[in-house]
């Protein structure tokens, strides 16, 4: 018996969204179709949150609550109107990625299964220069939302005194993302140490309730996690539904609602009428594009005065200057 499916035409193309009735999300009885449909009516934000961004596939093939799994490389079986880029990894070894620059692109990966967008900070025609900086506010267990909006508000005034312009979203969890455009002039070392020199920043004006230490054990109030700009790191990108039992959207909002935004307003029932009524908050995020050199000389500074790296996630190499990589915990245990 053949699958279930339907056709949609979407930008001048046909994608056929297979089982179209499965069920996503149990708790709001929204199914694949209706996923696909959200993304269709803020197709314009959601593009361009991950144009033409080599896009990592989360794939949830039976909704929110089955299994999931990363694939980096598309499907070899996949239309001939894709656009991919292929990644080269320090290994040596390659993967083609999907890098999405139209509704039916987007509709096509929707179908796969894939509830929420992950792209990396760089666009194929340079995929070793970031040309995005991202901040993610990561509040610790029982931390009130309001103490990730008052750090939010710091990260804006640091980056404005620093020549940048952020743009806040709601990350669709307990966090806020801030996306900053800059020139793809610098490599993904550089872009995470102008991150974790703002981080340091930022946790200097608001100590207590901003945080950049890496290890848990350590961790007071709303972590500033600068590794998001590392190699081969993503988070959702604007518009993505997030895999919770309520379809909150990771939600691009505009600076003056950070102080009384709820997560919990924005979700895949309410964010369409919103961007029909209100458009996109970071439309023009695109024509901001600013430079690192004020944040990179704050570096140097942090540097000379004997602040060196911070950790990295463990898979990556050991750097020079890395503070070590062990839990303090564990560290204050050895002879």
């Amino acid at each position: 018996m053949p699958k279930e499916q339907e056709v949609l035409e979407v930008g001048g193309r046909e994608v056929v969204v297979t089982n179209p009735s499965k069920v996503f999300f149990p708790e709001l009885g929204i199914t694949k179709l209706d996923l696909v449909n959200y993304y269709m009516s803020v197709s314009e934000g959601a593009i361009r949150g991950c144009f033409d961004r080599p896009t990592t596939l989360k794939r949830y093939p039976n909704g929110i609550e089955g299994d999931f799994f990363f694939q980096k490389r598309v499907p070899q079986k996949r239309p001939e109107w894709l656009n991919t880029a292929v990644v080269t990894f320090p290994s040596g070894r390659t993967a083609e990625f999907l890098t999405i620059r139209d509704q039916a692109q987007l509709a096509w990966a929707i179908n796969l299964g894939c509830i929420d967008l992950n792209p990396w900070p760089v666009r194929s025609t340079d995929l070793d220069r970031p040309d995005e900086l991202r901040v993610d506010l990561d509040p610790t267990p029982e931390i009130p939302f309001a103490n990730v909006r008052a750090v939010a508000l710091e990260v804006r005034d640091v980056l404005e005194e620093h020549g940048l312009v952020g743009y806040p979203k709601t990350s669709g969890s307990r966090g806020i993302h801030i996306n900053v455009r800059i020139e793809p002039k610098w490599e993904f070392t550089e872009v995470r140490r102008a991150a974790l020199a703002l981080a340091r920043e930022v946790e200097r004006r608001d100590p207590g309730r901003a945080t950049t230490a890496w290890w848990k054990e350590e961790r007071v109030g709303v972590f500033l996690d600068y590794n998001q700009n590392a190699r081969d790191r993503t988070v959702a990108s604007a518009y993505s539904v997030r895999p919770v039992l309520d379809g909150r959207v990771s939600c691009p909002i505009n600076w003056d609602e950070v102080a009384d935004v709820e997560p919990a307003d924005l979700t895949m029932k309410t964010v369409p009428a919103r961007f029909a009524e209100q458009g996109d908050a970071s439309e023009s995020i695109d024509k901001t594009a600013g430079t690192l050199d004020a944040l990179l000389d704050l570096a140097a500074r942090d540097a000379a005065g004997g602040l060196g790296d911070a950790p990295w996630p463990p898979h990556f190499p050991k750097q020079k200057d890395e503070a070590p990589r062990v839990r303090p915990s564990r560290a204050r245990k050895r002879p």
